[in-house]
């Protein structure tokens, strides 16, 4: 098949989906489900803004998503929010809610050399640190088990930091909104449009 033309090469639209208050109280595996399928929707609609119709998600044997027709796709989903974005490059995000947690944590997320990066309050920096290695974890299609081995190398700005895995550093670029942080892979001369559907509100 014919790889369609992009319309918006230079240009990543990561789409942020509020989840229905009566989907929110769903349990268990129906919950799991509802969001994994609404998250993909999320991903549709980033395909359909770069001028592509995204109509399937294949995965290999470990569950990493595999491209479409040379596009590569990620989504993340909490309880309140899913998440979703096409790329024609390797593509990772990810989104956690800002929520208190143990000392414990802060050791498992990062060492005191990049806590010391950026001397400030840890209650939302620990989550941007978190969805910053995620996403780029998952543009490499590794678990979590791969956590400690990423490194945060730099602070650009409260939004953008860098992050490197492998010896390769990576740029990451950030989004609060509502309690909560998403994190995105970007690349060299790439904008990020960040599209948030929530009633009444659009993304800055």
């Amino acid at each position: 098949m014919k790889i369609p033309e992009v319309t918006n090469m230079d240009t990543l639209f990561p789409v942020i989906l509020s989840v229905p208050p009566e989907k929110q109280q769903l349990n268990g595996r129906e919950k799991v489900v509802f969001l994994s399928q609404y998250a993909r929707i999320a991903a549709e609609r980033s395909a359909e803004k770069t001028g592509f119709r995204l109509a399937e998600f294949p995965k290999n044997k470990k569950g990493t998503p595999l491209p479409v027709l040379g596009y590569h796709w990620s989504v993340s989903h909490k309880p309140e929010y899913v998440a979703g974005v096409v790329s024609r490059k390797q593509i990772g995000i990810d989104i956690e809610k800002i929520r208190p947690y143990s000392t414990g944590l802060e050791k498992k997320v990062a060492d005191e050399t990049e806590w010391a990066l950026y001397p400030t309050d840890r209650s939302e920096l620990l989550f941007r640190y978190w969805t910053a290695k995620e996403a780029v974890l998952k543009t490499m299609g590794i678990g979590l088990a791969g956590l400690s081995s990423c490194k945060i190398r730099k602070n650009n700005s409260k939004n953008h930091m860098t992050v490197q895995f492998q010896d390769h550093d990576y740029q990451i670029a950030h989004f609060a909104f509502d309690n909560h942080v998403a994190a995105i892979v970007t690349h060299d001369n790439t904008r990020i449009e960040w599209i948030l559907d929530i009633p009444g509100e659009t993304a800055p």
